[in-house]
């Protein structure tokens, strides 16, 4: 039986595919290459060309396939674009998200884990490590989405009898191997790697947060650390659980600062540089940090890689991709 993995071609998505075959997990990829690559899927891995927003496309994976769960990953995932295009993000989030479930359920596929995100949190008050009982409050669209996208699968599985899981991962870096990298420059680290490249300074969006050196502090976690998980919870749910949803952390529990994490890259990449401000970005909340003891009791899952490893990984892609980068221009 196999898995059909939406947005499988994409960063995260190719490092979930990866992970999951590793193991001998069959999987399908239904993917609109938007974003993704055919070349960040191993060879004979079925790949589907088509949208989450087209239920044709869906129906015609799961009737091609013997599909035993939906692994669902394809979105928009950047939060200040989410607040220039909230009508942009809501189609493709939520209304995604109903097109698989709806395709999932008339199918009588009943095993759905979303990839959801840490944005739903927004800023959490007065909290050292967020936990799956801190209370919601997305600060942005995007945040919104995902957390509408858990309510979905909440009430699908009450409805339907979906054993279903929602794992909300904080800040992805690094990659496995230079193919599977993430080749945008929307995230801190490639943002960075680009400016550097570039010749020009990293830009630090905002001084003045609540934290001890007024950038904004995440929790960042190595890709490869998010596809675990997502095995984790995949072998959770071929297990025949019972019926219901359950909502997990994927995080290290440590936070990091995003000067704290210049520092890192200074040293991983050897550039000297003095960062330049910039207004903070709509969306961004001050300090969000995982607590992991949930995914640790019921996965017995817990991240391996530290940050320097996230870095020297994703700065040997970049010098792969980039090949200018080695001499900083």
């Amino acid at each position: 039986m196999t898995w059909l993995i939406t947005g499988g071609a994409g960063y995260i998505g190719g490092h979930v595919v990866r992970s999951l075959t590793g193991a001998g997990v069959p999987v399908v990829v239904l993917d609109d290459l938007s974003s993704g690559g055919r070349d960040r899927l191993p060879a004979g891995v079925p790949l589907e060309v088509g949208s989450t927003l087209d239920p044709a496309a869906v129906e015609r994976v799961l009737s091609r396939y013997p599909v035993r769960g939906v692994l669902h990953i394809a979105a928009k995932k950047q939060p200040a674009e989410s607040v220039a295009e909230p009508l942009r993000y809501y189609r493709e989030n939520v209304e995604g998200m109903r097109t698989v479930l709806s395709a999932a359920v008339a199918a009588g596929v009943r095993r759905v884990l979303f990839s959801s995100s840490a944005a739903v949190y927004g800023m959490p008050h007065d909290v050292e490590l967020v936990t799956e009982s801190t209370p919601c409050a997305p600060l942005n669209p995007y945040g919104e989405t995902k957390l509408a996208g858990e309510w979905l699968l909440a009430a699908c599985a009450r409805a339907y009898g979906i054993s279903g899981v929602s794992l909300r991962y904080f800040n992805v870096a690094g990659t496995a191997t230079a193919g599977l990298a993430d080749r945008g420059a929307a995230n801190l680290v490639p943002m960075v790697f680009q400016r550097l490249t570039e010749g020009r300074a990293p830009l630090v969006f905002g001084t003045d947060y609540p934290t001890p050196d007024g950038s904004c502090v995440r929790d960042y976690i190595h890709v490869a650390d998010v596809a675990s998980a997502h095995l984790a919870a995949v072998r959770h749910l071929d297990a025949d659980p019972e019926p219901g949803a359950l909502t997990l952390n994927v995080g290290r529990g440590e936070g990091v600062s995003v000067l704290e994490m210049l520092d890192v890259i200074a040293r991983v990449t050897g550039r000297r540089f003095t960062p330049e401000t910039a207004p903070r970005r709509p969306g961004d909340p001050a300090k969000v940090v995982a607590s992991a003891d949930r995914i640790r009791a019921e996965f017995g899952w817990s991240a391996e890689h530290d940050v320097e490893s996230m870095v020297a990984s994703a700065w040997q892609a970049w010098l792969h991709h980039n090949p200018r980068a080695r001499t900083g221009h």
